[in-house]
């Protein structure tokens, strides 16, 4: 039994989601280790969710919306952009494999670029291994 890993993908209600659907609807093949969180926009992702979401056992994050300068609330994604940055210098210092967190710009009409990039984030968080230095760790009573 092979290791897959969980990874969260939190995407763009305008882009990303409608590009993950077009993958789909056009039954094009990537690896099933995401775990879809629709957002309104990239820019409403919080590093706390990504941090939160690698501290309930997630080996990997990927945050996908709209191509800068092409968001429906105009500017969004340039906030995410300088914000993403931030959030990569952080999990360097904190000693956190930076790589964990990926971060992609997907249209809508672009599902095979979609599935490209799902495919290129699982591959490098298998690479990588299990998240096992941020996971929060549950302590069994009388157990250590």
């Amino acid at each position: 039994m092979s290791w897959e890993p969980k990874i969260i993908a939190f995407l763009c209600n305008w882009c990303s989601y409608a590009g993950a659907d077009l993958a789909g609807v056009s039954r094009l093949r990537y690896p099933p280790s995401i775990r879809v969180v629709r957002v309104p926009c990239s820019s409403r992702v919080s590093p706390a969710m990504i941090l939160d979401a690698l501290k309930s056992g997630a080996d990997g994050v990927l945050v996908s919306g709209c191509h800068p300068g092409d968001c429906h609330y105009l500017t969004g994604n340039l906030y995410a952009r300088r914000r993403f940055y931030l959030l990569k210098k952080l999990l360097e210092f904190v000693g956190l494999d930076p790589e964990r967190v990926q971060f992609a710009w997907v249209s809508a009409s672009e599902g095979d670029v979609f599935a490209k990039v799902v495919t290129e984030v699982t591959d490098r968080i298998k690479a990588l291994g299990p998240n096992t230095k941020f996971r929060k760790v549950l302590r069994v009573e009388g157990k250590s």
